[in-house]
């Protein structure tokens, strides 16, 4: 759901600036190789030189700053007028510089703000993705959790797993869950056992005002986990066409641009990501600190 076009929501540029996007996993640059790719509207050149080290440049007449970790290439999207980097990129915690075991990603027919909004939406997860060896509405119970401030965005304070599916129960004993959201769309959602953690990673890119890539990257302790990745990388696809798929369905309808809105706990993930972005926009314009727009909050939903 979107916040209708014609309120102050509307106002919001639709790509920000001067914050790190993820350009690709490093695996797809080889040495010496130059790749072409269309972010924020913009042909960007990736090149990895003989000694490893990557650079961007914008139809060679802009360079961009570039941060390489944990196997991802990352891309600071600065405009003219601000070049300063004003955070560091998303790091997984407890992984140190080791690269993501498996990766996926797919281009989607909508915009920016619509693909964050289906990756945060609460209630997504159990209407869209059904499938018996994962989940259905009819499993639907009250979710009470509580959410903090944390860099540009949010965090699901840590917490048993309740509902666990076949996956989780592969995981460990005693599993605990922590999920957080920060600007400009990136998602990681930590699960550790008594033994061992999975981290499964989302970024949102977008591409262009009607196309956005999302990847998703996953971290491991598992020694198993390598007997497994084709399967779950089978999963992950199933996934993301499932996404692919509602996207398809919701451009229809929002060809006549009709005012929607959100309302209660089950939205206010999808509130906070239009304040921050809001703020975050404002404050660059405005030349001053960024000042978080979000609270400690309980909120409650079905899924």
């Amino acid at each position: 759901m979107l916040i209708n076009n014609n309120s102050k929501m509307a106002k919001i540029p639709l790509f920000l600036r001067n914050t790190w996007y993820y350009a690709l996993p490093s695996q797809q640059l080889k040495s010496g190789q130059i790749l072409s790719k269309t972010l924020l509207n913009e042909q960007i050149i990736f090149s990895r030189d003989r000694s490893g080290a990557v650079s961007a440049k914008l139809n060679e007449t802009k360079s961009y700053p570039i941060q390489e970790a944990q196997g991802n290439i990352w891309i600071y999207m600065s405009n003219d007028e601000t070049p300063l980097i004003l955070e560091d990129i998303p790091r997984i915690p407890d992984f140190g510089d080791q690269s993501h075991q498996a990766f996926e990603s797919i281009r989607l027919p909508c915009d920016v703000d619509h693909a964050v909004v289906g990756l945060i939406d609460p209630a997504h997860i159990a209407f869209v993705h059904q499938a018996w060896w994962w989940r259905s509405p009819e499993t639907l119970k009250e979710v009470v959790k509580i959410f903090d401030p944390s860099l540009y965005g949010f965090t699901m304070r840590k917490h048993p797993l309740e509902q666990q599916t076949f996956f989780y129960r592969l995981i460990g004993r005693n599993p605990q869950i922590e999920i957080s959201f920060r600007l400009p769309g990136i998602r990681i959602e930590g699960i550790s056992t008594e033994k061992h953690m999975v981290y499964n990673v989302t970024a949102i890119t977008p591409i262009s005002e009607t196309e956005t890539e999302e990847t998703t990257l996953f971290y491991t302790t598992l020694p198993w986990f390598p007997i497994f990745k084709p399967l779950l990388l089978w999963f992950t696809r199933s996934f993301l066409h499932q996404d692919r798929k509602i996207l398809l369905k919701q451009q229809i309808g929002l060809q006549h641009n009709p005012p929607l809105t959100l309302v209660g706990d089950a939205d206010a993930q999808a509130r906070w990501y239009y304040r921050l972005k809001a703020e975050f926009a404002q404050s660059q314009i405005q030349g001053r600190s960024f000042v978080h727009p979000i609270r400690e909050k309980v909120l409650r939903w079905r899924s």
